[in-house]
């Protein structure tokens, strides 16, 4: 986020991929791509306030990080954001595998261009979701369980989020809610989540419909963190241990399975 120190190291510039304005975050050495979704409901937040935590990915991970400022309601609703998705992971498809990542509303957008992108032959190798919002309906029970532990998302602020979003979409929609999408072919997926979050039974359920498809999936469930605490809590050690969980699962994804 914006006023946080970036990783040093890491050369950042910017770049236009697909038509759409990237940051772009290279650590010395790079040995790959991943394109990483920003949160904000859809209708907040940018690529170069998520600079500092793109620095320390790409530190973590090896990886040339690439930061959408992908198109956000209400002046674009969906599926503008997915659009752009789409067209910056194509741009960075150049043969090799690429990984996609995004946290809250960025990790559906990641999951959703993860699934079509495979449809279309990308070799998408895996996929790292920090407290994804995967549901847009809203309805599951962790938003009553959680409301006193999560002081960041609630069940308010995502409705008002989905319908500034979706303008008359229905919220289940499978391109706009992933949780309902067919996930027969989804990549290797690591989900990371708060156990004190709204969101949590969203990133429970989508561990379970992958594994029960036969799809690779690692659950990580962490006490006691805010929603989307890697990004907001750089100091602590969660979330150096979560951007350690990701940088070891991207580096036993099998490039050899990421063809779709």
């Amino acid at each position: 986020m914006a006023g946080q120190a970036r990783a040093p190291g890491v050369e950042v510039t910017s770049a236009d991929l697909g038509g759409v304005r990237c940051v772009v975050c290279t650590p010395a050495g790079a040995r790959g791509r991943l394109v990483h979704f920003h949160g904000g409901g859809y209708r907040l937040g940018s690529a170069g306030a998520w600079a500092p935590f793109g620095t320390r990915l790409a530190a973590a991970c090896g990886l040339e990080v690439r930061l959408p400022d992908y198109a956000l309601a209400p002046e674009h609703p969906f599926p503008a954001a997915l659009h752009d998705a789409l067209a910056v992971v194509e741009a960075s498809a150049d043969g090799d595998p690429l990984f996609l990542s995004g946290d809250s509303a960025g990790g559906g957008l990641a999951l959703s261009a993860a699934i079509l992108a495979r449809r279309a032959g990308a070799r998408i190798a895996g996929v790292a979701l920090f407290s994804p919002w995967l549901d847009l309906t809203a309805t599951s029970d962790a938003y009553r369980a959680c409301a006193d532990s999560d002081q960041l998302f609630s069940r308010a602020a995502a409705t008002e989020a989905a319908a500034t979003y979706l303008q008359g979409v229905a919220t289940d929609d499978p391109l706009a809610s992933p949780l309902f999408a067919d996930l027969s072919d989804a990549p290797p997926t690591l989900v990371m989540v708060s156990a004190a979050e709204v969101l949590l039974q969203d990133s429970l359920s989508l561990a379970r419909r992958c594994a029960e498809l036969g799809r690779a999936v690692q659950l990580h469930v962490v006490p006691g963190q805010p929603h989307v605490w890697p990004v907001l809590r750089p100091e602590a050690p969660q979330s150096a241990r979560a951007l350690e969980a990701m940088a070891a699962f991207f580096s036993h994804c099998d490039p050899e399975t990421a063809d779709a």
